[in-house]
């Protein structure tokens, strides 16, 4: 007769990993009551800088016409030292192109309004990898021309 000390060894693993399972289940049950208080608490936050991000882009609207906005995106491009490549016009707005580094950086800036306008902004290394934390600091950045100028 075969004790529970028998069983094969993948056996004994599915069964760890079936009870693991379990238990993050549980925990996870446990706390679901507590995204609501996550996203009050990055609501109440995102009125200070960032607005927007999601898989690496930065996003935020400005209420300044967009050849302000424009202006200071540039003046926080050339303060960071980030090369201007290219910049295409489309009938929203303007998509800028740079580079710094090992990142390829593409920001777009669109009209919403005559006094609205959106930047959003990505920073790339490769097809998968990017980078956020440069992103976020060009809106930053962008916001503190704006405030200047």
């Amino acid at each position: 007769m075969r004790t529970p000390n028998s069983l094969p060894t993948p056996c004994k693993i599915n069964i760890l990993v079936a009870v693991r399972l379990c238990i993050c289940a549980a925990i996870l049950c446990c706390f679901s009551g507590c995204a609501e208080l996550a996203l009050s608490l990055v609501g109440a936050g995102a009125g200070a800088g960032i607005s927007h991000q999601i898989n690496g882009m930065a996003s935020r609207t400005f209420n300044e016409p967009l050849p302000k906005v424009k202006k200071a995106t540039l003046l926080a491009l050339r303060r960071m030292t980030i090369r201007l490549d290219k910049t295409d016009e489309k009938t929203s707005g303007e998509t800028l192109k740079a580079v710094v580094a090992d990142l390829n950086i593409q920001v777009d800036i669109e009209t919403l309004s005559t006094t609205m306008t959106r930047v959003s902004v990505v920073a790339r290394k490769n097809l998968l990898q990017v980078d956020a934390a440069t992103a976020n600091e060009i809106i930053v950045q962008t916001e503190r021309a704006l405030v200047k100028a």
